[in-house]
């Protein structure tokens, strides 16, 4: 048959384009040929016998041509969108590796020179002492200069650079991860990029469209994943009660902050006995760390370090805590002029609440702006947790007062609101790494799952009926598939295994 330049989508496709998209990715030496309706997956002959050899529905691919349209144009579009996304995604991450290795840069100068400065003090001192004095007492005063100038020398080598270590290491660990990161979103805007190319040549071969629909569709999933947009809904499959008060603790627990470890290890953070307490894999306290006022929300920084926001009248702080074999190792803190009440941290970028206002920092304590702000005629409080997208560009906070959760944009403007009869007084909050959004209802209890973009409701996880009594803190472990719970003067938590 003779096609012309009018009939462009009736001409033969490439043999390499056939054979990419034919070959199934798990047998290499087999072609796709069948699909499975119970894990939506293209399948050849070798996965049919053993991967689904028990799925109730594998159909011939070539039956479902007919019934099942490919939307190849719209998917078109879609993977240019994804592109445009992916890629700005990747320079924002090629940014914050620049701007943490600049907050290493700014922190050991300003430590350098504080130094310095204590040094040119003392010896100008010991100048306008030494005026006037025999001989014999210039002599002391120069062997006390001596030990004095060595005193801090010593201090600088123990105390200042031991904790410009821990920022180096810090800073090493999340540059890691953010060049990790770069690499999938790399990876992934290949593929897209490829099938792009590829959607434009298939013409109208119904097989053919049909197969690339269903593997652009994966990998625009997968691009969905990385940007923090994962439409996946939690379903629990089952919830236990876990014990969490020790033996020294003077008070009933009161959890209110949580973080899940890649290594499936959870710390909280139990304001009312002032302490953090580590929990193994089976929600056992295996250490504790007592902070010198109430801890009152923490987040992850490295594979094994949190920060801690830690609160009372007089004390506003961040302290850092590093996970060590199993013990929890105090490292440097830095103080605040404000209350400060919840923190999330994204690539070096710390966000910090204060019961009216949100705050953002670098990790060695430097104010950078304040984002947010929403001050009532009351003292209640109206921002309370805050949380950060897995991309960095979408910041969520609760407003207890108001039975609001906000959504707002990397440099703090609004994007939306969301109110829900099932989310007065609004307190704990989480983001998974996927981008669901977690945040629990004061009254009635409950633990919901919202959409990315902070508008609608995709699941109510758990209610009093689940033994939830006032919510507190929650957060999710990849490791375990778990929803792990915090609440009020209770010494349980409680843990919601999903899928």
């Amino acid at each position: 048959m003779t096609c012309g330049r009018e009939d462009i989508k009736k001409w033969p496709v490439s043999k390499a384009v056939v054979d990419f998209l034919r070959k199934c990715e798990v047998h290499e030496d087999e072609t796709l040929t069948q699909f499975c309706h119970y894990h939506s997956q293209l399948c050849c002959s070798a996965c049919v016998g053993t991967i689904h050899s028990q799925c109730s529905k594998v159909t011939q691919i070539s039956e479902l041509t007919n019934t099942q349209p490919s939307g190849l144009e719209g998917l078109s579009m879609e993977l240019e969108t994804v592109l445009g996304e992916i890629k700005t995604l990747q320079i924002s991450q090629e940014a914050s590796i620049q701007s943490l290795q600049r907050t290493y840069n700014e922190h050991r100068e300003v430590m350098i020179k504080q130094m310095c400065g204590n040094l040119n003090t003392y010896i100008d001192e010991c100048d306008n002492n030494s005026v006037g004095t025999s001989g014999g007492n210039e002599q002391y005063l120069k062997e006390e200069m001596c030990r004095s100038v060595l005193s801090i020398l010593n201090e600088f080598d123990n105390i200042t650079a031991k904790e410009l270590d821990e920022m180096k290491a810090e800073v090493i660990s999340i540059k890691g991860s953010v060049t990790c990161s770069i690499h999938k979103c790399t990876s992934v805007h290949n593929d897209l990029s490829q099938f792009h190319e590829i959607v434009q040549k298939i013409g109208d071969h119904k097989e053919l469209c049909l197969i690339a629909s269903i593997k652009c569709k994966h990998i625009i999933q997968q691009a969905l994943t990385l940007l923090g947009k994962s439409g996946k809904v939690f379903k629990v499959q089952s919830n236990t009660v876990h014990n969490v008060r020790i033996p020294s603790d003077s008070n009933s627990c009161h959890i209110t902050g949580m973080c899940a470890l890649p290594d499936g290890q959870v710390l909280v953070a139990d304001r009312d006995n002032k302490r953090v307490k580590l929990l193994s894999q089976q929600y056992k306290v295996v250490s504790h760390w007592d902070v010198n006022a109430e801890p009152q929300d923490i987040c992850q920084i490295t594979p094994s370090e949190v920060a801690v926001a830690v609160n009372t009248s007089k004390i506003h702080e961040v302290q850092f805590i590093t996970v060590n074999q199993g013990k929890l190792v105090p490292g440097r803190k830095f103080q605040l002029q404000h209350e400060c009440t919840g923190i999330a941290h994204h690539y070096g970028d710390l966000f910090v609440t204060s019961d009216k206002e949100l705050y953002k920092y670098t990790l060695n304590g430097k104010l950078i702006c304040r984002l947010y702000e929403q001050h009532g005629s009351t003292d209640f409080t109206t921002v309370n947790k805050c949380a950060v997208s897995p991309t960095g560009d979408r910041l969520y906070i609760t407003s207890n007062w108001h039975n609001k959760l906000l959504t707002l944009a990397r440099d703090g403007t609004h994007l939306a609101t969301y109110t829900d009869p099932a989310l007065r007084g609004p307190w704990g909050l989480h983001v998974t790494p996927a981008g669901q959004v977690l945040v629990c209802g004061g009254w009635p209890y409950t633990v919901l799952q919202l959409g990315w973009e902070g508008k609608s409701k995709l699941a109510t996880l758990a209610t009093q009926k689940d033994g939830l009594r006032w919510p507190r803190s929650v957060c999710y472990s990849s490791i375990t598939s778990s929803i792990i719970v915090g609440q009020l003067e209770d010494d349980n938590i409680l843990v919601f295994r999903v899928e």
